[in-house]
Parts: C-alpha cells; sequence; structure tokens
C-alpha cells in the first residue's frame, strides 16, 4: 500500500480567491508561476509546421533534438565528459516518478520546496528527507534533489554549495538531481548548472530542465533531463514500457526554442521589470523580502502567519501562495508570483499602496 498523499495545497486557497474575486477591480492572480506572456513565433510556427504527425514518437526524442539539447548543454551549461539527454513530459511529471522510476529508498529534498519533491518520494514509497542547503550536514540518502533557483524561494546556490552536493554524492554513491528550471531568469545573482562543477564526471548527476517559463511553454509540456548516461539508460527504458513520449510536434517546437535565446533574454527583462516595481511596493507595506536573486517570485514576509498576509491582499483583490504550502519553515512567508501582465502588477501596486496610505 502507498504512502498516503498531503491534500493538495492549492485547494486551501479556494475561499481567498473568491475574496480577491469580489474586490470591486476584480481579481489580480499572483498566486501561480503560470506564464502570461505569449509563445514566441519561431516556437509557435516549428508546432504548426509538424502538426501532420501520424507517427508514433520516439521516447529518447528525435535526433534533432538531442542534438539541440546536448549543444545548449555545452555552450549554456558548461557541462563536459560524457553525458546523455532525455525529453520528458514536462518536469513535474518528471519530478513526480523519478524516484519510482529509479526506485529509489531514501529521498532528500529541500526543506522550503516545491512540493512536489515530497510527493514523488511518497509516490515511490521512499523514506522523505527534508534538509537545509548545506550539504555536509545531510544523511546518508540515495537520491537526493537541489533546487537552483530556488521554487518558492528564488535562492541560489553557491559553487562551493553545489560541489558540497556532489561531494556528498560520492561519497554515498548516491543520485543527484539538481532542478534548474529557473536558470535563465538571473536578476541580482546569476545562476550556474550543477554541470559546470563535474569535472567531466557525470556520474550519478542529473540535472532537470523546462522550457514552461523559460520559453513561455508551459501548455506544451517540454522538458528535459541532462547527465549520466547509464542513469538516463535506465530511465529511457522505463518510459519505452510506460510510453512516455513527448508528441513529435513538441520536440519540433523545443528545437526551435533551443535554437533562439533572444526570447529567453527578453522574458528574463520582463521578469526582472517586475520584479522591481512589485518589490518596492511590498516593502513599503511591511513585508521584508528575503532570497528572491532570481526566478520568478517574491519571497516576503510580514513576521505573522502567512494566512493573514494572504488575506490581507485578497482584501485588496490580490491572490498570493501562503509559504506553508512550501513546508514548515514557510509558515510566515508568502510567495508572489510575477508570472502577470505588466498591466497588472502595475494595478497590483497601485492597490497596495493605496492601502497603506
Amino acid at each position: 500500500m502507498r504512502q498516503p498523499l498531503p491534500d493538495f495545497p492549492w485547494d486551501a486557497l479556494a475561499p481567498y480567491a473568491q475574496k480577491a474575486r469580489e474586490f470591486a477591480g476584480g481579481i489580480i492572480d499572483l498566486s501561480q508561476g503560470t506564464p502570461v506572456d505569449s509563445t514566441p513565433q519561431i516556437i509557435q510556427s516549428a508546432l504548426r509546421e509538424s502538426s501532420d504527425s501520424p507517427r508514433y514518437p520516439v521516447t529518447a526524442g528525435t535526433k534533432e533534438l538531442q542534438d539541440a539539447i546536448r549543444n545548449w548543454a555545452i555552450t549554456h551549461l558548461g557541462a563536459t565528459g560524457d553525458f546523455d539527454v532525455l525529453p520528458v513530459i514536462g518536469s513535474k511529471e518528471l519530478v513526480a516518478w523519478l524516484p519510482t522510476l529509479l526506485q529509489s529508498q531514501s529521498v532528500i529534498y529541500p526543506e522550503v520546496a516545491y512540493p512536489t519533491y515530497l510527493v514523488g518520494a511518497l509516490l515511490a514509497q521512499a523514506n522523505p528527507i527534508a534538509v537545509g542547503v548545506d550539504a555536509a550536514t545531510w544523511p546518508a540518502a540515495d537520491f537526493a534533489w537541489v533546487n537552483s533557483p530556488g521554487n518558492p524561494t528564488g535562492r541560489v546556490h553557491s559553487e562551493v554549495e553545489l560541489r558540497a552536493a556532489l561531494n556528498w554524492s560520492r561519497q554515498n554513491s548516491a543520485t543527484l538531481v539538481c532542478d534548474e528550471c529557473y536558470i535563465d531568469f538571473g536578476d541580482t545573482a546569476q545562476p550556474t548548472s550543477l554541470l559546470k562543477y563535474t569535472g567531466g564526471d557525470n556520474s550519478n548527476v542529473l540535472v532537470v530542465h523546462s522550457l514552461s517559463k523559460r520559453s513561455s511553454m508551459a501548455g506544451y509540456r517540454g522538458a528535459f533531463l541532462i547527465g549520466d548516461s547509464k542513469l538516463i539508460a535506465q530511465i529511457r527504458e522505463v518510459r519505452k514500457h510506460a510510453g512516455m513520449m513527448v508528441p513529435l510536434p513538441i520536440q519540433n517546437a523545443m528545437v526551435a526554442a533551443l535554437s533562439d535565446e533572444m526570447h529567453v533574454q527578453e522574458q528574463r527583462a520582463r521578469y526582472n521589470s517586475r520584479r522591481s516595481i512589485l518589490a518596492p511596493a511590498l516593502q513599503a507595506a511591511g513585508f521584508r523580502i528575503d532570497d528572491s536573486v532570481a526566478g520568478l517570485y517574491i519571497w516576503c514576509t510580514r513576521s505573522e502567519d502567512a494566512w493573514r498576509s494572504v488575506d490581507w491582499l485578497a482584501q485588496i483583490g490580490i491572490l498570493a501562495t501562503p509559504g506553508n504550502f512550501y513546508g514548515p519553515l514557510g509558515a510566515s512567508h508568502i510567495r508572489v508570483a510575477m508570472t502577470a501582465t505588466d498591466l497588472q502588477i502595475n494595478e497590483a501596486v497601485k492597490r497596495i499602496m493605496k492601502a497603506i496610505k
């Protein structure tokens, strides 16, 4: 019998969403990291041109997609040595099922983290272990997640911290997986990939990347793994049997997305501009901003129960996420997403400033 899953946390937010909807100007939803900016035309065109797709796609990905991911890993992430690549059906699906695919017995994950790390451990009937950043304090395990830039905090791991995690992996002969889905959205800190520090020895190392936020492709469900060739071969074999295949039109759209960096630079500028507008308003309202140096979110607190902060914002038509969704240590924080239009972000600032006058 599998371990019981936690309640789906966003259900608890529904009453506050309703309160925000009742505000005279309507709701501004800053609770979810779902992109609102248009998918670039180069990607849309690739999808349209691939719509005649009668054959089954290949689980391993087309040669064109494999080459695009491999070249991107070398030029963009600094990957060296032997490694393999594998497209997957969105990064959340991978996070949820990877411990099961690898038959992990104990899963380490960040103590303030995206809840699917815990869910994945429970689905695998593994022992979940929440830990701090310092890998020198981690217990023995056979699998560990690192998340940089972090969700919800926007924290970026330093080279020292990533190297310590690698040392832990090698000492324990454990799989180390770094979720780097927000790596292209540095702001006051520049994120780097775990692959940059392996010295070409990628054994037991995997990194996860997604095009959902990078290229506004959340609806496409296009993501990929890079790392240890033996681990990826094992994962690929299971996925073949389970029919886990990225549709061919999506694969071709992924190739287009990885071939162009201009749209990524533009999207990064949008998110960072929104942060620069919204953060001062939150600070004026008494919030202290912690971390939030990269990624899509502002992680902040007024040193009160997170639900009080959520309620205060809901009263002016703004919906944010309580930090306890991401673990007990987030109980006094909220996560505010920049995944809203510029017009909505500006309106949110106006509401906040009016409320504190």
